[in-house]
């Protein structure tokens, strides 16, 4: 098992050993539950949201791994960014799509799909939690 201290001085330790020239990474979904000595200048100097996809994000994923370019719009092009918008997907998630086959029409018709299947989770999701906060509330 891992104590915060024990992290404090490997992170602490690492600096030292390292020289001028150190990069190290530290992922998490929920920064608000770090405690602070970990945040703290010289320990962590950068810290960059990584958000869910957008469709300025997907334009110029089309662009890199199809070669669709706004200016030649595909004709699902659209229907994506109208989907993505609303959707809790991820670059990455986007990117596989798209890099899984080379022909274009058939990686977005891809993507569409596991927009639409992202959809509909999201909205049970919702649905099913409505249906909890009704029932939470009648049993009151």
């Amino acid at each position: 098992m891992l104590t915060l201290s024990g992290l404090l001085n490997f992170i602490d330790g690492l600096w030292s050993s390292c020289g001028d020239e150190r990069i190290i990474v530290f992922t998490t979904n929920h920064k608000d539950r770090l405690d602070p000595a970990l945040l703290r200048p010289g320990r962590m100097d950068m810290h960059i949201n990584l958000s869910y996809c957008t469709a300025g994000a997907f334009s110029i994923l089309a662009s890199n791994y199809l070669g669709i370019h706004r200016s030649n719009r595909h004709r699902l092009y659209g229907e994506i960014e109208g989907l993505i918008e609303g959707s809790e997907v991820t670059p990455a998630e986007v990117a596989e799509e798209l890099l899984k086959i080379d022909d274009a029409e058939v990686a977005l018709e891809g993507l569409l799909s596991l927009l639409k299947r992202k959809k509909v989770e999201r909205d049970q999701a919702e649905e099913g939690s409505n249906k909890a906060e009704i029932q939470e509330e009648a049993e009151k």
